[in-house]
This record gives structure tokens, C-alpha cells and sequence, in this order.
């Protein structure tokens, strides 16, 4: 989503405030913003949100800057739900209307308040660095302490019985939509729609030991590699395969909206009862609800508790772990 330290940004509206943020952008470009364009909307050669949207889409904008007093209500939801359905970040600048029913966070650009549709605590640098941490400490220990004697057990039993690697690696959406392969022990047998069609219960392609290590959520362990990468934290949102992002993106209100984290390898909507199987839009709402109120409310002690839920659910056994 962002190059570096740089953001493109486009502001919506014209008047007094929109003029002073714009020449914040400019005078300040230390900042990292780099401001694209102004749409004014209401001119009467602009084509309004619609040329805003096409523009953001095809010039890499980052992050959208709104005047609240130019656009109706009817408009304020629809550019909240194109920011939201496309990974922007939108902000605005405020007024009277009724966004301020929702949650928002408030700060200064210079004297200029301005208003986020809503705060990522981990965005925060000591939050960053705390999150990092704990995902490096926890990955090592796992890596080290787990890891380095329960692969070549595994890589035996898994190998002994049939053809194909130990590990399974698959591209997964993560942080930006950005693609990466996440790592499992395989618990299938090799087939050409293991990128296509998510697990079901019963499933024929799944392994004799495949069945066992998916019970106990064994098959997981291995994403503690791509957590030590960077690619992936210890809590988060699940990452989807490439093709059902792609379809939930389309089909789900807010789905991209938990791509604004690293996903994790567990998150708070699996301990809350909705991992493995999407059998319904239902299940995916829910799961994106979740998701979006553990970015908006993470904290490391939120971590921890969703960590210790997670152990014991699978020592526990689950319903939807097959």
C-alpha cells in the first residue's frame, strides 16, 4: 500500500480547508505525502466521485483526503465503502455531519484538525515494535524449541506414506493484499485443486497422519517460519487463498479491510468460533467483523489472550478442525 515513507494522497472537495490541507501536502513534503490531485465535484467540468474513484484505482493512491461539508450523506457512505472495499485509508476534514456517530481518530496536520474513519492501534511505532517483538520471541521459541525435533518425525510419517514434500506451500493474500507463501505441514495428497477448493469434512484428499496433524492443528505450525520472515504474525486475520480473496473481495462488504494487518496464524474470529470451513456468506460476514474489531482494538494483552484460547481449543479438540 505505501512505497517507503511516501503516500499519494487526493483530497475531495474544494473550499477554504481543502486549500490549506493541499498546501500543507506541498510546503511540507518532509511529511511523505505527495499529493496527486483535488477534486473539486461540484464543478461543472468535474465528473465527481466516480472520476475520483477511477483515479484513485489507476494512480496508486494511498490515501484519500474528504471534506465532509462537500459531500451529501448519501455520497459520505458511498466513498467510506470504496475506501474500505479497495485498501484506501481515508481521512477527512471535519464538520457537523453525522460521521461523528462513528469511531474516529482525531489529529492535526499543522493548525488543521483532521479526522480518520478509524484508528489501527498497531500502526502506532511502539505498537509496531511491541507486536514485532512478541512475534519474534514466540517464533523462535516454536522454531527452536518445537520445531527442530517434530519436523523430521512428521517429515517420516508423512513421507512414509506416499509420494510428495513435507511441507505444503501455498500463495496467500497478507499485509496490502500483498501475495506470499505460507507454509503447512502437508496433510493432502498432491492434487491440482489444492489451490482451488478449501478443505471440506471428509475430505478424500486428506492423509491418514494429513487427518491426524489437522485435528490437533499441527499443520500449522510451520507459518511460525513465515512470522519470523515478517510475512505473517502469531494473531491476526487468516489468509485466505488467492482465489477466494478474489472472490470474498468482490461478494463481502469490508473484506479488504482486514488487510490493512499482517495476517496471523490465529485471530480472534477463529477462537470465536469461525476457523476452517466457509460454509456460508454468513460465516465470512462474521469473520470479517471480527477481524476489523481486532485491528481497531488490538493490544498485546488481546494477543496473549487469544494465544492461550487458541492452545486450548486445540487440546481440547474442535469441531471445525478437519
Amino acid at each position: 500500500l505505501l512505497r517507503g515513507n511516501y503516500r499519494n494522497t487526493v483530497i475531495i472537495g474544494k473550499n477554504k480547508k481543502t486549500d490549506q490541507l493541499e498546501r500543507f501536502f506541498n510546503d511540507n513534503l518532509e511529511f511523505g505525502y505527495q499529493h496527486q490531485k483535488t477534486f473539486h465535484i461540484r464543478g461543472k467540468d468535474d465528473g465527481g466521485l466516480k472520476d475520483c474513484f477511477d483515479f484513485v484505482l489507476s494512480n496508486e493512491v494511498d490515501e484519500i483526503y474528504a471534506s465532509i461539508g462537500e459531500l451529501t450523506n448519501k455520497e459520505l457512505l458511498e466513498t467510506i465503502d470504496f475506501a474500505d472495499n479497495n485498501l484506501k485509508i481515508l481521512k477527512f476534514l471535519p464538520d457537523n455531519k453525522e460521521i461523528y456517530t462513528k469511531k474516529l481518530d482525531f489529529t492535526y496536520y499543522g493548525l488543521l484538525p483532521i479526522l480518520s474513519l478509524r484508528k489501527i492501534p498497531i500502526e502506532d511505532p511502539f505498537s509496531k515494535f511491541i507486536k514485532r517483538a512478541f512475534d519474534i520471541v514466540l517464533s523462535l521459541l516454536i522454531i527452536v524449541g518445537v520445531l527442530s525435533w517434530l519436523t523430521p518425525i512428521l517429515g517420516v510419517l508423512i513421507k512414509l506414506e506416499g509420494k510428495g514434500p513435507v511441507f505444503f506451500k501455498q500463495k496467500r493474500n497478507g499485509l496490502d493484499y500483498k501475495e506470499f507463501y505460507c507454509y503447512k505441514y502437508r496433510s493432502m495428497k498432491p492434487n491440482p485443486n489444492a489451490d482451488l477448493h478449501q478443505i471440506s469434512k471428509g475430505d478424500p484428499r486428506v492423509t491418514r497422519i494429513g487427518n491426524v496433524i489437522r485435528k490437533t492443528s499441527l499443520d500449522e505450525l510451520p507459518q511460525f517460519i513465515n512470522v519470523l520472515k515478517g510475512e505473517m504474525s502469531v494473531v491476526g486475520p487468516r489468509p485466505h487463498m488467492v482465489s477466494h480473496t478474489l472472490m470474498y473481495a468482490e461478494r463481502i462488504d469490508k473484506f479488504m479491510v482486514r488487510h490493512f494487518i499482517k495476517p496471523g496464524i490465529t485471530g480472534l474470529a477463529q477462537v470465536s468460533g469461525f476457523r476452517g470451513e466457509v460454509e456460508d456468506d454468513n460465516h465470512i460476514i462474521n469473520r470479517v467483523k471480527y477481524d476489523i474489531f481486532y485491528l481497531e482494538n488490538w493490544s498485546l494483552l488481546l494477543d496473549i489472550k487469544i494465544v492461550f484460547q487458541t492452545v486450548y481449543n486445540a487440546l481440547r479438540g474442535e469441531e471445525k478442525a478437519y
